[in-house]
């Protein structure tokens, strides 16, 4: 019998080569190296994601990454100069800022003078180099999407990032802000781990900006990795405004406990490719979870919102709201699960998608769907997409609303029901000045 030869893309020759170069110097002693080299064997054996394979089917990770990027260097003094204005349209927010340039956790440039009691903000590098117990045992545990193959990719690639502990009963006032910024004109590709820990009856609100300036060619891979105690609450909001050739994949992985409470939100206007990949794992009973997301889409370019709900327990409650906007050739794709496990009866998990095309070439893909094992549960999912509504257009233009100012207020309106959902009323507004500008850009 001939032997099998399976052939690798160049993208795929190129990480593998940048993995065995950096091998000996990413952080982390045995326990974390033996943790990389499983994630990218994991990686090496599957390559990058496909149409074949079912959850990037809308996304071919192998057709759009015609290479690997080099890894970024560590940021120099030009670097962190341009990155001190990164993050600047949510000042109004106060928030404590926390700067990632270039894949690496810039303490100078972050705010981490008097932490409230019961907040701790550390590096992951430094984590790592350490033998931080609690982060490796974190990242070496089973896990939701461990086996996707860019989630993997990040594990046996992660650099840096950040390190964020809420302790038990800490109810944390000030929002934290993780500004990720990529700078280098050449091109590169950076891996970012976060882990976030919010303890039993704790409460803390986290937002994160990803952005780059225009015509820079990099990849950008990114996870989030969070842990929910039992009463505990998190406010999460996820905001990517990179530039017009950035490739961006980023992974949220949430574990949560009884009767906690997690409301997330992701907002995409930036980027050539964007994967935003949510999978979050309801473990105690009486726990509620809202997962919302707005996109805005020009040119051609392409976002994908996968996620999994995965309700282990019975008496839970999730909400899934995401909309898009799409105008030129973009395309937008989304992909929703509701899991419920056997045991889990009295789920009530909802899940709807709505997309709105502004150009008869735009594209809209959704692929909600139900996986019930229960027989006690209220679970129901829709999907809409279509033009703007030509009677209500009529309507505005009528009271003397002009056609592209009369086309503004309709979207905003739409993309407003999603983003109400954002506890911070600052934030909230940021988000519609962004949609708003966006608008104004198209007319």
């Amino acid at each position: 019998m001939a032997d099998l030869k399976v052939i690798k893309t160049a993208a795929e020759e190129g990480l593998a080569e940048a993995f065995a170069g950096a091998r000996a110097t990413l952080p982390g002693a045995a326990a974390v190296k033996s943790l990389r080299e499983s994630a990218f064997r994991s990686f090496e054996a599957k390559g990058l994601p496909h149409r074949r394979v079912e959850t990037w089917k809308y996304t071919d990770l192998r057709a759009l990454m015609r290479d690997a990027k080099p890894l970024a260097p560590p940021p120099d003094a030009a670097a962190k100069s341009k990155a001190q204005a990164a993050g600047s349209f949510l000042s109004a927010a106060k928030a404590r800022r926390i700067v990632i340039v270039d894949g690496v956790f810039a303490a100078d440039l972050s705010d981490l003078a008097a932490l409230e009691p019961g907040l701790s903000i550390a590096s992951l590098a430094e984590a790592l180099a350490t033998g931080d117990a609690g982060v490796v045992e974190r990242l070496s545990r089973p896990a939701p999407l461990a086996d996707d193959p860019a989630f993997a990719l990040n594990t046996a690639m992660m650099g840096d990032g950040a390190v964020i502990r809420v302790a038990d009963g800490a109810t944390i006032a000030r929002s934290i802000h993780l500004v990720f910024v990529t700078t280098p004109a050449a091109p590169v590709s950076v891996f970012t781990r976060s882990v976030l820990s919010v303890g039993k009856g704790a409460s803390v609100a986290v937002i994160e900006s990803h952005e780059s300036a225009d015509n820079l060619d990099h990849q950008v891979n990114h996870a989030l990795d969070v842990s929910i105690g039992d009463d505990g609450r998190l406010d999460h909001v996820k905001i990517a405004r990179e530039g017009n050739r950035a490739l961006h994949i980023a992974t949220l992985v949430t574990e949560i406990g009884a009767k906690a409470h997690l409301n997330d939100f992701t907002f995409t206007a930036g980027g050539a490719v964007t994967r935003n990949q949510i999978a979050v794992r309801l473990n105690g009973s009486f726990t509620h979870a809202g997962i919302r997301g707005a996109t805005l889409l020009k040119d051609r370019q392409h976002t994908d919102n996968t996620l999994v709900v995965d309700h282990a327990v019975g008496h839970c409650e999730s909400r899934e709201l995401f909309k898009a906007v799409l105008d030129d050739e973009s395309r937008s794709v989304f992909q929703g699960k509701i899991v419920v496990q056997p045991h889990a009866q009295k789920t009530d998990g909802k899940m709807s998608t709505h997309a709105l095309l502004l150009s008869e070439d735009a594209e809209a893909d959704a692929k909600p769907e139900l996986e019930i094992f229960a027989d006690d549960v209220v679970c129901g999912h829709g999907a809409t997409a279509g033009a703007l509504d030509d009677d209500l257009l009529f309507y505005l233009k009528a009271r003397g609303i002009p056609q592209k100012e009369a086309e503004a207020l309709m979207v905003e309106a739409f993309i407003g029901e999603a983003v109400e959902a954002v506890g911070n009323e600052t934030v909230r507004e940021a988000l519609m000045e962004i949609s708003r500008a966006w608008l104004k850009a198209r007319a």
